[in-house]
């Protein structure tokens, strides 16, 4: 009778081990751009693992990346690229999937889009006035993010201002970017397209919306990437690295969309893997 129990429980083992994952906790810590992606991805792994826990916490993608390498977390969320000097001390990036970043307004402002060109303007403090782009005659209050924040690096690069934006306020989350722009009239800011909701205008820009066909294609002109980053694979538990494989997996994807951000194409560099 031992010998039957022992092998029905073995049995009952390696099902276990081959619906993916097992049991345990898994711990995310990262960007705050990503809280919406995550959290989808999380809820719907959820549903299939009962057994595991994934908690996440966001700090900002160098926070997240740094928490890796000291063995804080499991899985740090990036919304900017690892640095040569994080890759040296080991930091591996997955990409999970494609962001705009979308340059928000309050609804009443009626600029509708803007060139690249314009848009640097606004940010640097070179243009001060919302009528000399098509707007009403206002002083334009341009909020960002903090520095360090993957957000602002990703927007500063692109427009190539680093260092070279004038704020009015620099906030630490993206939910507060999007309310301070969603109770100011002249406020102009910017925030990932994938955690904006109701209460700002989303402008074009080069006349261009941020929609999924725009992101894929590189019409869009102020894109990123959401990564998963991991000091490597060899210390990672079963359940870390089943999510790590669920959430690049094409079962993911509609949870990716619901959340406002855009799966990359099949073949993208890093979708099975590190790019």
């Amino acid at each position: 009778m031992r010998r039957i129990l022992s092998l029905l429980l073995c049995l009952l083992a390696l099902s276990a081990c081959a619906s993916g994952g097992g049991a345990g906790v898994v711990n995310t810590n990262g960007s705050t751009s990503m809280e919406r992606v995550v959290g989808a991805l999380i809820e719907a792994y959820g549903m299939e693992h009962t057994g595991v826990t994934i908690n996440y916490s966001g700090t900002g993608s160098s926070a997240g990346i740094q928490g890796v390498l000291e063995g804080m977390c499991d899985i740090g969320l990036s919304s900017r690229a690892l640095r040569p000097e994080e890759e040296d001390q080991g930091a591996r990036a997955r990409l999970l999937a494609l962001d705009a970043l979308a340059v928000l307004v309050h609804p009443d402002n009626p600029v509708e889009t803007l060139r690249v060109e314009e848009l640097a303007a606004l940010a640097s403090g070179q243009v001060s006035g919302w009528g000399q782009v098509g707007g009403v005659q206002a002083p334009v209050a341009f909020i960002g993010r903090e520095a360090g924040s993957g957000t602002r690096t990703a927007f500063e690069e692109v427009l190539g201002l680093e260092g070279a934006c004038a704020y009015t306020n620099e906030l630490t989350s993206t939910g507060d970017v999007i309310a301070n722009v969603s109770s100011n009239p002249n406020a102009i800011g910017y925030a990932s397209l994938a955690a904006v909701g109701e209460g700002v205008k989303v402008l074009a820009i080069d006349g261009v919306h941020p929609s999924e066909e725009a992101i894929q294609a590189g019409e869009y002109p102020i894109c990123r990437s959401f990564y998963l980053v991991t000091a490597g694979e060899e210390g990672l538990s079963p359940a870390a690295r089943d999510f790590l494989d669920y959430a690049q997996g094409p079962g993911a994807e509609p949870y990716l969309r619901a959340a406002g951000a855009v799966p990359p194409a099949r073949s993208a560099s890093g979708r099975e893997g590190y790019p």
